[in-house]
């Protein structure tokens, strides 16, 4: 007999969960991406703190740095999976932030003596363990993520990446002009990253049932409603590699992963460049101007969250045309705004401004459209997929700040950047028209726990015979026995009706 699993409160420890991956998400992209500020205040001290040192580098070497954390990135993302389904997304994320921190604190000082190899180096090593972030982030929401909460909670913790490249660009610019120069970068970053390593260890659970914190309600809403068996975390569901490679849905996502990662990195990584050659901005201007984008970003990440809930909470549209929909705003208009911004020069800096504002704010809406599609295509195989998919992709901004390099050999140039921006928006397009005609949101039949059992007709006879008779099976717990006992106990001792 199946019953309708009783709701949980309506704030726990699952949003506490939540809130931790974004908080972690913000933190790591801020030490992730603030090199793009810090390597323009780097190479042009008169516009930041004279009081530090400045470095001749010219823009190939700029674009080594630039690309160079992602070389290391690619390494550890499908390892990540693994390693989070081993040892349990709290232990790993722990480790990659830790040694986030580590790494940004010990920059300013190596940089002093090894110049832009060792700040390549070091921005490899920062890529090795933040490559397994992902994996864990969507393993971690599949374990704690009721499915009609999934999209917002998934949502929300994905935010993170939002809130975290806005503070990258916005604070800065405004610590390398200030006391503590291009090196407080660093420091802030490193610090910060320290911070949220020691509430994680506190506050963390890899799921409902490890948790210290949470109630017997929350738990067995959480755990009755992921609807697995009662020995699913304590084993192991063979992955099936042939069926994932060889799925379409899977194949749409990742094309759609791909030419978003390249349309975003190329924002990310060369609107600082774009805005100080074309538009002759300073470098604390350029900060501020620079995280605008992203600042729309984030807040609009939250309206296409609550469009989505009203969506599909009235029933207008299946979550599969949620996605779609959403993915297809977040392209297809970035891709306008990035051809009509090459055509602007110093005189249109508010045009500019604004289009650069909308293409990336708009863009927000990829996180429900496609980001978290994995969840959707398998639960139970999540971190995998995010692994694959990422691995794939993060090949791309390697090679975005490597292309614009070669495409820009005069930052002062429009005509170059046209070509950049240009590039991006035909990718942009051409990656949604894939996912449009080949994506769904619907789990797929690979995400089966017994999906490589055999299930020939005489396997299925034999299992027939062999179950056990209705007499057989317990009785059930008496009501005033079953009051006495603790969640976890009545959940493992429950009669199977």
């Amino acid at each position: 007999m199946s019953h309708k699993p009783e709701k949980g409160p309506r704030l726990g420890v699952r949003h506490l969960q939540s809130f931790l991956l974004f908080l972690g998400l913000t933190v790591m992209h801020i030490a992730r991406l603030n090199v793009s500020v810090a390597i323009v205040a780097m190479t042009n001290a008169a516009t930041t703190n004279p009081n530090f040192p400045e470095y001749d580098w010219n823009e190939k070497h700029k674009s080594y740095i630039l690309s160079s954390f992602y070389w290391g990135y690619i390494l550890t993302l499908c390892p990540g999976s693994f390693l989070c389904r081993r040892y349990g997304a709290k232990v790993v994320l722990f480790v990659a932030c830790f040694g986030t921190a580590v790494f940004s604190l010990m920059t300013p000082w190596c940089i002093t003596w090894g110049g832009w190899q060792v700040f390549c180096a070091i921005r490899i090593v920062q890529g090795l363990f933040q490559g397994v972030i992902f994996p864990c982030v969507t393993e971690h929401l599949a374990m704690w993520s009721p499915p009609e909460k999934r999209n917002r909670l998934g949502a929300f913790s994905y935010t993170g990446t939002d809130c975290g490249t806005v503070l990258a660009m916005f604070i800065s610019g405004m610590i390398a002009k200030g006391a503590m120069g291009w090196p407080g970068i660093s420091y802030v970053s490193g610090s910060l990253c320290a911070a949220w390593c020691f509430l994680w260890l506190i506050f963390a659970a890899n799921n409902a049932t490890e948790s210290r914190f949470i109630g017997e309600q929350e738990c067995k809403y959480i755990e009755s409603s992921l609807e697995h068996n009662e020995d699913f975390h304590e084993r192991s569901i063979p992955i099936p590699w042939r069926a994932i490679w060889t799925s379409v849905p899977f194949l749409a996502l990742l094309v759609a992963r791909c030419s978003e990662t390249y349309g975003l990195s190329t924002l990310q990584a060369e609107i600082p460049s774009y805005m100080n050659g074309v538009l002759n901005m300073d470098i604390q201007s350029n900060a501020v101007f620079s995280s605008l984008p992203f600042l729309a970003m984030w807040l609009l990440s939250y309206v296409y969250l609550i469009a989505a809930d009203v969506l599909l909470k009235k029933k207008f549209l299946s979550l599969t045309s949620v996605r779609k929909l959403f993915n297809t705003l977040s392209f297809w208009i970035p891709a306008g705004c990035l051809i009509g911004i090459g055509f602007l020069s110093e005189d249109h800096k508010k045009l500019a401004i604004i289009l650069m504002t909308v293409s990336v704010g708009i863009n927000s809406g990829a996180t429900i459209g496609s980001s978290l599609n994995s969840i959707d295509l398998s639960p139970n195989h999540a971190g995998i997929l995010i692994g694959l998919s990422n691995t794939v992709a993060n090949v791309i901004p390697i090679l975005t700040p490597l292309i614009a390099g070669v495409i820009v050999a005069d930052k002062h140039n429009r005509g170059q950047w046209q070509i950049v921006f240009g590039l991006a928006a035909v990718i942009f397009f051409v990656g949604n028209v894939v996912f449009l005609i080949w994506g769904t949101a619907k789990a797929q039949p690979w995400d089966a726990d017994d999906y490589l059992k055999p299930k020939d007709a005489e396997s299925a006879a034999s299992e027939k015979k062999e179950k056990t008779p209705p007499a057989e099976i317990a009785p059930p717990i008496d009501p005033v026995l079953e009051q006495q006992i603790t969640w976890p106990e009545r959940y493992t001792a429950r009669a199977v009706e």
